[in-house]
């Protein structure tokens, strides 16, 4: 239910529920592949050069940023497209950073790092 009034049709017309939460901008995905972890991150419109990645105690920091055009473009009806800088941390282990690669194609970056995590961490206890 909408209290406030509309003012104009276009108004409703480009009405959608988005929320621009910090890192939504970077969807991504993690998966194991042949001994390797590998994470892929959605990166549309972003420079090559505007992306860093950091790896400190074993996080491993994406940041991205992408600057607004200082070109009139007229009046806007609604602006959505994000400009800005954001970032993503993902917990990665203690690793050499040159044991790191990482690729941009076509507005996604792939970062593929060794596995070392043990294959398994649970341990059965007795009970004296």
């Amino acid at each position: 239910m909408n209290l406030i009034p509309r003012s104009s049709f276009f108004d409703d017309m480009f009405d959608f529920n988005t929320d621009f939460k910090e890192g939504s901008l970077m969807k991504t995905d993690i998966y194991k592949k042949d001994g390797s972890c590998v994470v892929e991150m959605d990166l549309p419109g972003v420079k090559k050069e505007d992306i860093t990645m950091d790896l400190d105690h074993g996080y491993l920091t994406i940041s991205a940023k992408k600057e607004e055009t200082t070109e009139e473009k007229g009046d806007y009806i609604r602006k959505e497209r994000f400009y800005g800088e954001t970032k993503r941390t993902f917990y990665v282990g203690e690793i050499d950073e040159n044991q790191v690669k990482a690729t941009y194609e076509n507005g996604t970056l792939v970062v593929t790092f060794p596995d070392q995590r043990p294959a398994s961490t649970k341990k059965q206890i007795t009970i004296d």
